[in-house]
């Protein structure tokens, strides 16, 4: 992906990838069924490469403005500890993140889709928005997926911090 490459010193850098959920772990849509619970469909590989982003020593974590039992379900079995569910002021959050990861924003990338991703996506070292995203968001970010939310943007996201850094190799000769 070119504009991946254009970006490579910043990709170079990251140690902590946030997500945003609704929109970029997911397509956005939200089913509630009769009890009013709500159910979140997720991309299985975009799992895969929150993973061996994890494995390859990238810390990994959300900042959503919702909160549900499926999306910390999800964050157990991907084993995302970092979850900051119901957050209405993502940017305010950021200095707490710094402090508790001791990861400094200009090292921390934020994929988001909405308008409430914009603050955020200012304050870190690498904006990424997804395919799909708003054209305001697309516009401010450093880089945009290929792939829509919920359908492999993350992997892409992942893929590329692992090439950059010069894991991918490495990883998939543990494949093979």
């Amino acid at each position: 992906m070119e504009q991946f490459q254009q970006h490579l010193e910043k990709l170079v850098r990251i140690r902590l990838l946030l997500l945003d959920v609704d929109g970029v772990m997911t397509d956005g849509s939200i089913f509630y069924g009769a009890d009013d619970n709500e159910i979140k469909r997720f991309h299985v590989r975009d799992g895969l490469g929150i993973r061996l982003a994890m494995r390859a020593g990238i810390k990994v974590g959300v900042v959503t403005g919702r909160s549900s039992e499926a999306l910390m379900n999800r964050c157990r079995n991907l084993g995302i500890g970092l979850i900051y569910a119901g957050v209405s002021d993502k940017a305010a959050l950021l200095d707490r993140i710094v402090t508790q990861t001791s990861v400094p924003a200009e090292n921390i990338a934020f994929a988001g889709d909405d308008l409430v991703d914009l603050p955020l996506m200012r304050r870190v070292g690498l904006s990424i928005a997804v395919a799909d995203a708003h054209e305001t968001v697309k516009a401010q970010a450093h880089l945009v997926t290929a792939a829509p939310g919920g359908a492999g943007a993350v992997r892409e996201i992942c893929e590329a911090l692992l090439k950059s850094q010069g894991r991918w190799e490495a990883i998939l000769k543990e494949f093979q």
